[in-house]
């Protein structure tokens, strides 16, 4: 393989030397069909046809002087060479993206976007963190929508999302960010007055908070339902932020992300309940290189990148 560090580099074909240029366009349309899988799918995401998608692959395939697909009738599939390039690919695509990052660093940075949330997030994590955001960035305005459950980026209901649910359909891109623990938690007048179950149940004695049946999808839900063996909820709510309420006020033991019980100085009865869910940022594919959006994008990013210990409960 070509040394793709080079890509400007002279090379010869037929006998004779020749300059050959690559286009950052070329591994643009190359990263999309390796994403997507199709040129039908690229043509589209990239709002050209079908053709000049074809001719382009042809080119840099040309350029390389190797193949970097394998067409099957399903779609596209990197080649050995082309899953190499691919990550070279990637570098440019970074540094491309600095590129507009810095130019527009100057610019006017103004308008409204939509962030598709859980409440908790929103209110521990978002929120707490906007300050400086805001003084960088005076006139764009953010929109937390923290319904998720009637929030749909296909749609354009928002702009992006930072969610633990991946979602599997949509023209969108999706990143995971970092990982969202939990563990089991109580206050600690109530755990001082009840006992650890004497038999085989070590939690018979404890009761529990736990979601509505509206929320029985909720990996906190299922291994409630398995714990409790059939006994009845303390409370159900359809809310985290009710349910560290009924915490506080000693109703019982409730699964808590461990960044927010530990804000809120509970105990931890269980730390690893085998139920961490990926923190994903979901963005609308065709806002993905809007400035508004890749400010607010890099924000979140970087939200959870600095208080990844805290997320995963590390002290």
């Amino acid at each position: 393989m070509k040394d793709v560090d080079n890509i400007g580099s002279l090379f010869s074909k037929n006998g004779n030397r020749v300059e050959q240029s690559l286009i950052w366009d070329d591994i643009r349309v190359f990263l999309t069909v390796a994403r997507v899988g199709t040129i039908t799918k690229a043509a589209e995401f990239l709002g050209v046809g079908v053709a000049t998608i074809a001719r382009k692959i042809e080119r840099i395939e040309a350029f390389f002087g190797i193949p970097l697909f394998l067409r099957h009738q399903a779609g596209y599939r990197l080649t050995v060479d082309g899953a190499e390039l691919l990550e070279k690919a990637k570098c440019m695509e970074d540094a491309a993206n600095s590129l507009l990052f810095k130019a527009d660093v100057h610019s006017e940075i103004s308008g409204k976007v939509r962030i598709a949330t859980t409440e908790i997030l929103a209110t521990n994590l978002i929120v707490p963190n906007l300050t400086s955001f805001h003084k960088s960035y005076p006139d764009l305005t953010l929109e937390l929508i923290t319904d998720i459950n009637t929030v749909n980026l296909h749609r354009h209901d928002a702009d992006l999302a930072l969610r633990i649910i991946r979602p599997q359909r949509g023209h969108v891109t999706v990143r995971q960010l970092g990982v969202l623990g939990f563990g089991l938690y109580g206050s600690v007048d109530y755990l001082a007055t009840t006992a650890l179950g004497a038999s085989g149940d070590e939690y018979e004695n404890y009761r529990f908070i736990g979601w509505t049946d509206e929320q029985s999808q909720l990996p906190a839900f299922k291994w409630i339902e398995q714990t409790l063996k059939g006994r009845s909820l303390s409370i159900a709510t359809t809310s985290l932020a009710a349910q560290l309420s009924a915490v506080k006020a000693g109703l019982g033991l409730a699964v808590l992300p461990h960044f927010v019980a530990n804000e809120a100085n509970l105990i931890s009865v269980s730390s690893q309940l085998g139920i961490d869910q990926p923190i994903w940022l979901v963005i609308q594919a065709d806002l993905a290189h809007s400035p508004r959006i890749r400010k607010v994008a890099d924000f979140l990013s970087d939200v959870v990148s600095l208080n990844r210990d805290n997320l995963l409960g590390i002290q």
